[in-house]
């Protein structure tokens, strides 16, 4: 069978505000579920009863957002990779930053659950300790926004830079109430109050950047293949060391997700895959890049349409390039459980196996392919440690 180009692609991830009551009840069938269940035993909470059960309310919380979001994209992750779709880059709206991380393997699982429960704690003490708000300001050019913080002479900056024409301003709620007038003044359309805990993404978070940037040493961050925009830089970045300085300052800097999303244009990006809850980012990107083609997956039904997109994207491409293509007959093999990854020696690319044959072991698990198939690759190296259904290799089927 002939394989199908793409045009080149890149996996976004959101961030919080993007959380909707009963967003985890469309999954709970679907074996990526079993996510939800690591995740609980990693957080020592009940990230299922949030996911199905919480209402607006509560997942308003910091604390509950950021761990519902974080996980419920990484449920999608798990369904789409399942379909042997493989982004080139990642990129991630503030949490979404760790999913994107957690994605690419910068970040274990286990790691990911770790930090974005300890960020948000942080978020949340630092929102008591230094009360803010966020609004929105569109209609608004960059430049006028900026100006607008600074003649409002208070504690208030720019804190997300979303899509031409929409800004997201932070600090004392009388600095924000002023830089919304000024802009407003300045020609805004319209200034929209936001339902946050906190002036994210601005100095008011120093102290939970402080406190983070312990836990992201502890975490220590690798190295990847797959490279992911930061949103300090607008940088791609696929070195593990960089990313610990990263991280915390993206705390107390601005978003800058527009930059994001013109790097990866500039990458060759033209296909911009949101998975997870909301489908915000999908609006930006279309806001930002006018040649993408967008998507938002968020449910297990979502996910035929994806798979048609995909297909309807192979025309685009003009030409193939490693890492940069996807086969229609790939399919990738998971972990069946968490532990060190050992390969089965004499597998090497190239090589035809038959289903049910044995390509290595996670700890004392056996890991057998459910597929016949020709090896592309193994994902996972030797020594490493992976979490379950974190892809292991890449197979070509027959």
């Amino acid at each position: 069978m002939p394989s199908k180009v793409l045009a080149v692609l890149a996996f976004t991830f959101p961030g919080q505000g993007s959380q909707r009551p009963g967003m985890g009840r469309p999954w709970i069938d679907s074996e990526s579920w079993d996510l939800v269940d690591e995740a609980s035993e990693v957080a020592g909470r009940d990230v299922g009863a949030l996911l199905l059960d919480a209402d607006a309310e509560v997942l308003r919380d910091t604390r509950n957002a950021q761990l519902t979001t974080f996980v419920s994209s990484l449920m999608v992750l798990d369904a789409v990779e399942r379909l042997g779709i493989e982004p080139s880059f990642c990129a991630g709206h503030s949490l979404g930053e760790y999913t994107a991380l957690t994605a690419t393997g910068a970040l274990s699982f286990e790691d990911g659950v770790r930090l974005v429960v300890e960020r948000a704690d942080a978020m949340h003490e630092a929102g008591l300790a230094s009360p803010g708000t966020m609004a929105a300001i569109l209609g608004l050019d960059d430049d006028l926004v900026e100006v607008a913080c600074r003649r409002a002479d208070s504690d208030v900056w720019v804190a997300n830079f979303n899509a031409p024409g929409q800004v997201v301003i932070a600090g004392s709620p009388a600095g924000v109430a002023a830089a919304g007038t000024v802009a407003k003044e300045l020609g805004a359309k319209k200034v929209m109050p936001l339902q946050v805990a906190g002036a994210f993404h601005t100095p008011f978070m120093t102290a939970a950047r402080d406190r983070l940037r312990i836990a992201i040493a502890d975490a220590s961050p690798r190295d990847t293949e797959v490279p992911v925009v930061s949103n300090v830089d607008a940088l791609m970045h696929a070195t593990g060391e960089e990313w610990s300085s990263l991280l915390s300052a993206q705390l107390s800097n601005p978003v800058r997700w527009k930059h994001c999303l013109l790097t990866l244009a500039e990458a060759g990006v033209t296909g911009f895959v949101e998975l997870g809850p909301g489908g915000v980012l999908t609006g930006m990107a279309k806001r930002t890049v006018q040649a993408a083609r967008t998507i938002s997956v968020a449910t297990p039904d979502e996910l035929d349409k994806l798979i048609e997109w995909v297909d309807a994207s192979a025309p685009l491409a003009a030409g193939q390039h490693e890492g940069e293509h996807l086969f229609a007959i790939e399919r990738l093999v998971v972990s069946p459980s968490a532990g060190v990854f050992t390969p089965i020696g004499g597998i090497s690319s190239g090589m035809t196996i038959e289903v049910g044959q044995l390509i290595g072991h996670v700890g004392e698990t056996e890991v057998r392919s459910p597929f016949a198939g020709i090896v592309q690759s193994y994902i996972a190296v030797e020594g490493e440690r992976v979490t379950s259904r974190q892809p292991i290799a890449w197979l070509r089927t027959k």
